[in-house]
């Protein structure tokens, strides 16, 4: 299946364009998951990659039936080692086993072999002894432009032959991107260029509904870009982060979806899977309760988007 298809479906089926981004922190994590984890293998970095995938685990069948997807961030399992990356490995599994798409938030971005090893290594399938084999075997990944199409191509190519996705750096959330995705190119800023050149690579990948499976990332934390940038990718999915903790709102998303409603899906991190330790719901649920704290939070990100869909007369469930 086109990815954009497989990713719109379930979005249609949950009537939320939203998602769960999986970045477990040790220093947040209930102290009873910890202790669990600690007294099976001890105060190991291998009890810490078991701490996050119980809390994984949990958070994943709070929100299965409220979002799409989930979003694991590497960088958080990675810092623990090859039981940090066990840890991502198995939530992913336990994510496409609970029927959700898993876009990994990796953005890789290389030359030459190293591209093609990440990306075969991600998104495709590698060379083994049974012959080629998935590796991580996410749906999607994020990929950094910076190297242009060298960078790029490997993953295009696997994304075309094996159904899956990527959403391309175009216009990030965090507050210093101005400093290169907005320096002025012409009578255009950089972020345009590279816009232009996602809305380049993915012509011809088109699923059923229209979609291309070559997305980009575009932050709430800047709608007035985004107004912009939706004109440029028409036919692209936006995966939207700044959602929440980094100060993005429903209202400030609006723009990265098209006039069909479809187009974007939004991201939130740590304002659901921490939702437990935030004032609003710490009344509310026991830190024990954390995955229920988790989809109260998921719950009511669904409704924001909804009414600012809504709002914008772009509603369509």
């Amino acid at each position: 299946m086109n990815f954009a298809d497989l990713l719109l479906g379930k979005i249609e089926e949950k009537q939320n364009p939203s998602c769960v981004g999986l970045d477990p922190i040790f220093e947040k994590i209930p102290q009873q998951i910890k202790e669990e984890a600690k007294g099976k293998f001890g105060p190991t970095f291998e009890g810490i990659a078991q701490s996050f995938l119980e809390f994984n685990k949990r958070i994943i069948d709070s929100v299965a039936d409220v979002v799409p997807a989930v979003k694991p961030q590497m960088a958080f399992y990675e810092k623990y080692g090859s039981f940090g990356v066990r840890a991502f490995e198995e939530t992913v599994k336990y994510a496409h086993k609970k029927g959700l798409v898993v876009i990994e938030d990796a953005k890789r971005g290389d030359i030459g072999s190293t591209a093609e090893a990440y990306s075969s290594g991600h998104l495709g399938r590698v060379a083994s002894w049974k012959g080629e084999e998935a590796g991580y075997d996410v749906d999607c990944i994020t990929v950094n432009p910076y190297l242009g199409i060298d960078g790029v191509k490997p993953f295009i190519e696997d994304v075309k032959k094996y159904g899956k996705g990527i959403f391309i750096l175009v216009k990030t959330s965090n507050p210093s991107s101005g400093e290169l995705q907005d320096l002025d190119y012409g009578n255009k800023k950089i972020c345009d260029v590279v816009a232009e050149l996602v809305n380049k690579w993915g012509e011809g990948t088109e699923g059923t509904r229209n979609y291309r499976p070559i997305g980009a990332v575009v932050g709430a934390t800047y709608p007035q870009e985004a107004v912009k940038l939706r004109r440029i990718m028409e036919k692209s999915i936006f995966l939207v982060p700044g959602y929440g903790a980094q100060g993005g709102t429903a209202d400030d998303a609006m723009p990265c979806f098209n006039k069909d409603g479809y187009g974007a899906i939004v991201n939130s991190s740590r304002g659901i899977i921490f939702a437990y330790q935030d004032e609003k719901w710490k009344n509310k649920f026991m830190p024990e309760q954390f995955d229920d704290a988790a989809k109260a939070a998921a719950l009511e990100m669904k409704e924001a988007i909804s009414n600012s869909l809504k709002k914008a007369n772009i509603f369509h469930w």
